[in-house]
């Protein structure tokens, strides 16, 4: 490829759709109920990254699900966005076909042979490229456009704001932004660290901590989080706990305990929305399908109401302190940040 091409959907900014996390029937139908233009869902399997005990959707409730958003115009994707099992691909093929089936809208994944599955057998079914496909550049999203026919591309929550709009003017797909939720330190699909701790790749098996290494054990100074064996973090007897992951304990390094490799912190990026949708952004996503169903429906409101102000009076958009309070309780850690979005010393 010599020259980029024509990216059609910058020319006259549309309001980004607000796209929403479901990891179960209530969250689904709360995130519709409360303005969501479209929710992700996953299945009760390895085929999707949020792969935990009592979350996600069998066909029943999929179907559920994707009736009742359907039935107020919006639109379900479905996330099987691991990477298949060389010993039994098949389970990612039969989500394909289940998908299918099923009537959703787009489905969203990152192995190349999940995508070429469904574009050989399901034609007419509609592909997002994951942010688990680690694709931060236009060539190689344009790569995934050429071979396999992606509609959109995911981007990975690694890139300042001037690569996302550098994105935007080249690509000829939509392009979809996180824009509030947990953060990974990993270029996401690349991650070893669970894998290194636990022998289960998040990347395979869908979850960063799978459940079943967990343990939590109290002691006479307070609650020790481990993963397979491995001390994680140490909560005080008030202190709050959040779930153990790997990359967000807290570590002896040179006497000093802290957290080494990354704080436990939300991405929120509700004071770019102007730039965000001036700069072309097909869509914005929320983190958390593993999260609660109040977190989706009350995180759901603020973005329905903050991307409508945005598109009545884009010159006089202002963040609003009642949004800030409630994405404030929500946020992991109690503390949000514009991640690799706003890094000055650039």
């Amino acid at each position: 490829m010599t020259s980029s091409p024509a990216a059609s959907h910058v020319a006259s900014p549309r309001p980004p759709r607000l796209v929403c996390p479901a990891g179960s029937l209530r969250a689904l139908t709360l995130a519709i109920d409360a303005g969501a233009d479209a929710v992700y869902i996953g299945l009760k399997d390895a085929t999707n990254a949020r792969n935990f005990a009592g979350l996600n959707f069998d066909i029943a409730q999929a179907r559920e699900g994707i009736a009742h958003a359907h039935a107020l115009g919006r639109e379900v994707l479905m996330a099987l966005n691991t990477f298949a099992d060389a010993h039994a691909p098949q389970r990612w093929w039969r989500a394909v076909d289940a998908a299918a089936g099923l009537g959703v809208d787009a489905l969203i994944c990152a192995d190349t042979a999940v995508l070429a599955y469904a574009r050989d057998h399901h034609p007419q079914l509609r592909l997002h490229l994951s942010v688990q496909a680690s694709a931060t550049t236009w060539e190689a999203i344009e790569f995934y456009r050429e071979r396999y026919g992606i509609r959109r591309a995911v981007l990975p929550r690694v890139l300042t704001l001037a690569q996302v709009e550098q994105l935007c003017r080249h690509s000829s797909v939509e392009i979809e932004v996180f824009g509030f939720g947990s953060l990974c330190v990993m270029v996401e699909g690349r991650c070893a660290l669970s894998s290194y701790v636990t022998g289960q790749s998040p990347n395979t098996a869908g979850v960063c901590s799978p459940p079943s290494a967990v343990r939590w054990t109290d002691g006479a100074d307070g609650v020790d989080a481990r993963l397979n064996g491995v001390l994680i973090d140490r909560y005080a007897p008030d202190e709050a706990r959040g779930y153990p992951t790997l990359c967000k304990g807290r570590f002896d390094v040179e006497g000093t305990r802290d957290y080494a490799l990354e704080e436990p912190t939300s991405l929120n990026t509700l004071s770019l929305l102007p730039r965000l949708t001036a700069m072309g952004v097909a869509a914005i996503k929320i983190e958390g399908r593993q999260r609660s169903p109040a977190y989706v429906e009350q995180v759901t409101r603020v973005w329905r109401a903050a991307i409508d102000a945005c598109a009545a009076q884009p010159a006089r958009f202002s963040v609003q302190p009642q949004w800030t309070t409630t994405l404030g309780r929500w946020s992991e850690g109690q503390q949000h940040t514009l991640g690799a979005y706003d890094r000055p010393w650039r």
